[in-house]
């Protein structure tokens, strides 16, 4: 393509420019073209054909030119400017070649030839210009777009990452509390309990930013339950349905977590905890209900919560997501839905 436009384009660009001139210039002398000499028309169609290739040269030449000057603003006054530096410098170009072979040639250089001359080539170098400038600020438009779409993608995967990472030091210390009790009273069970723990931590440290399928998050959601389980009162009618049909869907992870977390944390009263998923038309309908104490209300969840998980949805899944909660004395819950296709 750039031996093309180097080499070969000036030449068709040349023919035109000349069979328009020779078009114009011989239709109001009212003769036609094949009467002329061979050997005229060869020497005006060699003199074209070398002028456009210094026509092309000087059009984009100042093309680049002008395409580096990215700090001045593109406005009218300045394209303008650029227009009438360059139909200057071409007609520069044009009276140094064309001009000279018309005087020399035929029958002299009259009045109509040098108005057919200036106006004729300038006319289609000044739409070449305005082509190649136009395709080099839409290149330079698009690199600038992709630059900035990258540097806002890098502060969304820094922001993510963020927000991710505090959900470690939070589940690292529940955890460690869990299994720190079970040592006094339960040796077997404080080691079942750690080998639970170094299976969610495995899945935390190595699953980050890429989509899981939806088993292996509701895989690690089992391991959760069962270690909070190990430290909640034996009172707890705990309930778990995952619905057989989630099996292969794609899901970031770590995203059902707050909730079931938040579940065990403020669950109370009658002691009810119900975790359920289903898979509903390409949607994840995430759902977690637990009592609470009446006379106690729901605090809201800040940091590392609640808030931490809408942000993250936002980033992750904009326009494709819900998440709804409700309060009732006695009783929380919390409805996420997630587009997954």
């Amino acid at each position: 393509m750039k031996f093309f436009s180097k080499y070969i384009f000036p030449f068709f660009f040349g023919m035109i420019i000349y069979t328009s001139v020779r078009l114009v210039n011989d239709t109001n002398a009212d003769r036609t073209f094949w009467e002329r000499s061979w050997k005229l028309n060869a020497i005006e169609i060699t003199t074209v054909l070398f002028a456009s290739y210094i026509f092309q040269f000087v059009v984009n030449y100042f093309a680049r030119k002008f395409s580096r000057q990215t700090i001045k603003p593109l406005n009218a006054k300045r394209i303008l400017a650029e227009f009438a530096t360059v139909y200057f410098w071409v007609m520069v170009a044009l009276n140094v070649t064309v001009t000279p072979m018309a005087a020399l040639t035929d029958d002299g250089l009259g009045l109509n030839d040098v108005v057919i001359i200036h106006i004729v080539p300038g006319l289609y170098l000044l739409l070449y210009f305005a082509i190649v400038r136009g395709n080099n600020y839409l290149k330079q438009y698009v690199h600038q777009q992709t630059l900035l779409e990258k540097i806002t993608n890098d502060q969304l995967q820094t922001e993510l990452k963020f927000l991710k990472a505090q959900y470690h030091p939070h589940f690292l210390f529940n955890a460690l509390n869990t299994i720190y009790f079970q040592m006094d009273d339960n040796i077997p069970e404080a080691k079942r309990s750690i080998e639970k723990f170094s299976e969610l931590l495995r899945y935390q440290l190595y699953d980050q930013q890429q989509t899981v399928p939806v088993s292996q998050e509701l895989h690690y959601l089992r391991n959760f339950i069962d270690l909070q389980k190990t430290r909640t009162s034996d009172k707890l009618q705990l309930t778990v349905c995952f619905d057989e049909a989630l099996n292969g869907q794609k899901v970031y992870p770590l995203l059902f977590l707050p909730l079931v977390e938040n579940a065990f944390k403020y669950v109370g009263g009658g002691y009810k905890l119900s975790i359920a998923a289903k898979e509903d038309s390409g949607r994840i309908i995430f759902s977690v209900s637990n009592s609470t104490p009446v006379e106690i209300p729901v605090k809201k969840e800040k940091g590392i919560g609640l808030e931490n998980l809408k942000r993250r949805l936002e980033l992750l899944y904009p326009g494709r997501h819900e998440l709804v909660t409700e309060k009732k004395p006695g009783e929380f819950t919390a409805f996420l839905t997630i587009e997954y296709n």
